[in-house]
């Protein structure tokens, strides 16, 4: 990703820009993507953080136009809080992903959640918005959240998959609003479509989208497999099932795989194949 820094606007194909925002971590890479969708009048997707200097670079790629909309695949700090200051600036309205109000006692190893996030609209799945020249279409993919949207861009075959897919790592599921169950039945929804290409919150464009979310189903049913091997050689809870899974992790990235592995683990459960008492985890019986 270094050919793409941060604050500089890269025009991917005619009708899609994207911004790269300054706040990579290790739970968002290189950082948020922003993607402007559009050429006379703009859809602005993911503003990411609010950050003076990504403000001032969206704005710089805006360059006057009129902004039609500004969407929000799902409600993490990294992708929503800039909704308001652009709104501010452009007048225009905030669409997409639903808030959402989670009480959780656990750690959330992924982006906490905007608690100020706000839509004017909020859209399910099949709902359109458009411009000059575009169309965007919610494609409902819950999963990493639960009220994650994708937006296909039918013009040209492109998907915006924001963090349910990403073109670098897997996706965090944390529960309780994080649920593996949606999360694969998304990516089952996804196996269905024939985008040409993903454009995701974070990493490199997907330019074979089928074959990458073919991968990550196959990768979630190994993980699954493995946390069934373990429980049926012992009990464990969730901390030793991580430190045997994941080798050499780093310790950054233990937080988060604890939270999948949960993710993992309450599937299984909803499922009859696995119970609890307590923090211990055993197969049923």
């Amino acid at each position: 990703m270094g050919e793409f820094p941060t604050g500089i606007a890269i025009e991917l194909e005619p009708l899609v820009t994207r911004v790269l925002a300054p706040n990579a971590s290790p739970y968002t890479y290189t950082g948020t993507q922003t993607h402007l969708v559009g050429v006379g009048d703009l859809a602005i997707i993911d503003p990411g953080p609010d950050d003076p200097a990504h403000i001032d670079a969206l704005m710089a790629a805006v360059a006057g136009r009129p902004v039609t909309a500004i969407v929000v695949t799902h409600h993490h700090r990294d992708h929503s809080p800039a909704t308001r200051p652009l709104q501010r600036l452009t007048g225009a309205p905030i669409v997409g992903a639903a808030s959402v109000t989670v009480s959780d006692g656990g750690p959330r190893a992924d982006a906490a959640f905007d608690a100020d996030y706000a839509p004017d609209r909020v859209m399910a799945e099949g709902d359109r918005m458009s411009g000059a020249g575009w169309t965007l279409e919610a494609v409902a993919t819950p999963g990493h959240t639960s009220n994650h949207l994708a937006f296909a861009l039918p013009e040209t075959k492109a998907l915006f998959s924001g963090d349910h897919v990403m073109g670098w790592s897997t996706t965090i599921v944390s529960p309780p609003d994080g649920d593996m169950a949606a999360y694969m039945a998304s990516l089952d929804k996804l196996m269905t479509r024939d985008d040409r290409v993903y454009y995701p919150g974070h990493g490199e464009a997907v330019e074979n989208p089928r074959r990458l979310v073919r991968g990550m189903l196959g990768h979630r049913k190994q993980r699954e497999g493995q946390i069934l091997r373990l429980l049926r050689s012992a009990d464990a809870d969730v901390p030793a099932m991580v430190s045997r899974m994941y080798v050499g992790l780093d310790r950054r990235l233990v937080p988060a795989a604890e939270r999948s592995v949960l993710a993992h683990l309450y599937d299984l459960r909803d499922r009859a194949l696995v119970s609890e008492e307590g923090e211990t985890w055993r197969i049923r019986s």
